[in-house]
């Protein structure tokens, strides 16, 4: 017996595994979203079992990565009355749990070091208390992480949706990547006069990184240009980072690169020692959000600021 064309259709429909939809768990009253953060196109290593004598099993996903905290009211009493009912969503979702655990079960404190979360104080660890858990649902997976404070409770969920990841294609496939334009030293000199401050934006820092390259720098040339000029001038060389990590050991790194910064316009660039000096603010001033990996690139920066002038 032939099929109709629309038995066949709904046939093949029900044939098709149905795609997960977004995962959205249920947190108890007066719990609020205290940091958000996603990532296209990167990799994260999902724990899946207990860490033992430096080593533990992990799974190694590409992807889209999401990575949500909540701060909870200080009624929870345990952190296992935070996981259950979230345990209970998340396998009433179609996740198949791959492995849970509890505080020295999971391997204590190397156990949590190996666990990437957001930062304090947005999602807290107690290393005395807390739970893990990892669960999958096709291409679609997920870390879950709670502990508590003697305050609040803490959740950090990590979903990351596996997919086949390729570098974009630009319209030119030969085009050079285009440079951060140069700053000329006229152009130094207006902005720095106009504004009080220019951000070095030629300049790179990786994350944690305090170094400069061995590259002629347009940007250093235009100041050590501008501070030939002007004798009685000073600046101001400030480091900024991005949001990762705590506040001091931030500006102790923000000022590194400050220096750094100092060191070639002194060694390089023939610029006098008393028109220039090295601060750090490290992240008190960010000029985009360090959710993102593009405002985290945009926050690692050195910039220029005009002092009052030396009498």
């Amino acid at each position: 017996m032939r099929l109709s064309l629309l038995a066949l259709t709904a046939a093949a429909l029900l044939a098709t595994p149905a795609l997960a939809a977004p995962l959205e768990l249920a947190l108890p009253d007066g719990a609020a979203v205290s940091a958000e953060a996603t990532t296209a196109a990167t990799s994260y290593r999902l724990l899946t079992g207990p860490w033992q004598e430096g080593a533990g099993p992990a799974s190694t996903l590409e992807g889209t990565r999401t990575d949500t905290a909540w701060r909870l009211r200080a009624d929870q009493e345990t952190t296992l009355q935070i996981l259950a009912p979230l345990r209970d969503q998340i396998q009433a979702a179609g996740y198949t749990i791959l492995y849970q655990c509890e505080t020295e079960a999971c391997g204590g404190f190397d156990f949590r070091y190996e666990l990437d979360l957001l930062a304090e104080p947005e999602m807290h660890v107690d290393l005395g208390d807390f739970r893990y858990l990892a669960a999958r649902h096709g291409t679609d997976w997920l870390a879950l992480t709670v502990s508590r404070s003697s305050e609040s409770g803490f959740v950090h969920l990590t979903t990351m949706t596996v997919q086949d990841v390729r570098p974009a294609t630009p319209d030119n496939p030969l085009a050079a990547p285009t440079p951060a334009p140069a700053i000329a030293p006229s152009d130094f000199a207006t902005q720095i006069e106009a504004k009080g401050a220019v951000a070095l934006d030629d300049l790179i820092f990786e994350s944690g990184a305090t170094d400069l390259g061995p590259e002629d720098f347009a940007s250093l040339r235009a100041m050590a240009d501008y501070l030939s000029t002007r004798p009685e001038a000073v600046i101001v060389l400030v480091g900024h980072t991005d949001a990762t990590g705590g506040l001091e050991a931030n500006i102790a790194l923000s000022k590194r690169r400050a220096d750094s910064v100092r060191a070639r316009l002194l060694a390089d660039y023939g610029v006098a020692p008393e028109q220039l000096s090295a601060e750090g603010a490290g992240w008190l001033a960010p000029r985009a959000s360090s959710l993102t990996p593009e405002g985290r690139d945009k926050n690692r920066r050195v910039e220029a600021v005009l002092a009052p002038t030396r009498q």
